[in-house]
């Protein structure tokens, strides 16, 4: 026994090293990418780099759960407002019409439902009510003021909700999953008594150009790794204009009239100002194509 001493000692040895080998504290930390997790509002990227710091008060990442936003406080309206949308999204909650303030940097002005009250704009959702009706709390979402822009009454119940209701039914259904960007630049639009570049006493402004991205692609997982040239791409770039537009059957489908590209509607908002980039997190190949893609 004396003689098989050492061999049973190495042998409990190099079992020790074994286990220490897989013991999860001693490995080495797992590879990270630094894009978000799939399914993420902004998975496709950040169109204005808005990051989560009061001191970018025009350009102010925050995140609503239920969709994440770029907020401008000097503007009273977000810049922006992303999300993602599948079928598991929609359910039967009923519309919670809570408008309500969202909760933003004390110093910041609050935006109610009170600013809007005799405007003659509506208070235009940014994400939908109708895209998220799976709880009430989703919904509920939905009427923070953060998502929430002086939007013309007839596009707003006219070609907007025909255009909302395509992308959610027609394109993205049970079988697919869209990643969609509302929002707005320039100064000024016209509801149906005249022009106006503000309302609240010049707290909240009036949006000149009122925009939307949906990039629609079949359901599944790794979104980035998936997405090729294949996938459906609805862009529109709209005045906001009451005197344009109908909710008429026919009007509620003329958003047709305003589609384009995404790289026009980048180099039309960057003539007012507002650099947008859209697809970050897109391969280089499959983004610049695209951009130049145009719904039919």
């Amino acid at each position: 026994m004396k003689n098989s001493l050492p061999l049973i000692l190495s042998i409990l040895l190099v079992c020790a090293s074994c286990k220490k080998s897989t013991d999860p504290i001693t490995q080495p930390p797992p590879v990270t990418t630094g894009l978000p997790p799939d399914n993420d509002h902004i998975l496709l990227g950040n169109p204005t780099n808005a990051q989560p710091n009061a001191g970018n008060g025009n350009n102010y990442l925050k995140d609503n759960i239920y969709y994440k936003l770029a907020y401008s406080s000097s503007r009273g309206i977000p810049v922006w407002v992303s999300w993602h949308l599948q079928s598991s999204d929609l359910g039967n909650t009923p519309r919670q019409d809570d408008f309500r303030p969202d909760v933003l940097p004390s110093s910041w002005y609050a935006v109610t439902t009170g600013s809007y009250s005799n405007s003659g704009f509506d208070r235009g959702h940014n994400c939908p009510s109708g895209d998220r009706t799976s709880s009430i709390a989703a919904n509920s979402s939905t009427f923070l003021m953060t998502n929430i822009i002086p939007q013309a009454a007839a596009l707003n119940q006219g070609p907007w909700e025909g255009m909302e209701d395509f992308i959610r039914n027609s394109m993205v259904g049970t079988t697919n999953e869209a990643y969609i960007v509302m929002g707005n630049y320039g100064s000024g639009g016209r509801n149906a008594t005249g022009w106006f570049t503000t309302i609240d006493n010049g707290f909240v402004a009036v949006p000149k150009m009122i925009w939307k991205v949906a990039v629609v692609m079949p359901k599944g997982n790794n979104d980035l790794t998936r997405i090729d040239t294949s996938a459906k791409v609805v862009v529109v770039n709209m005045p906001n204009d009451h005197t344009l537009y109908s909710t008429s059957t026919g009007g509620k489908a003329a958003w047709k009239n305003y589609v384009v590209s995404i790289q026009e509607l980048e180099q039309a908002a960057a003539s007012e100002g507002l650099t947008l980039n859209f697809l970050q997190n897109v391969s280089t190949t499959v983004s610049s194509y695209l951009k130049n893609k145009k719904h039919q």
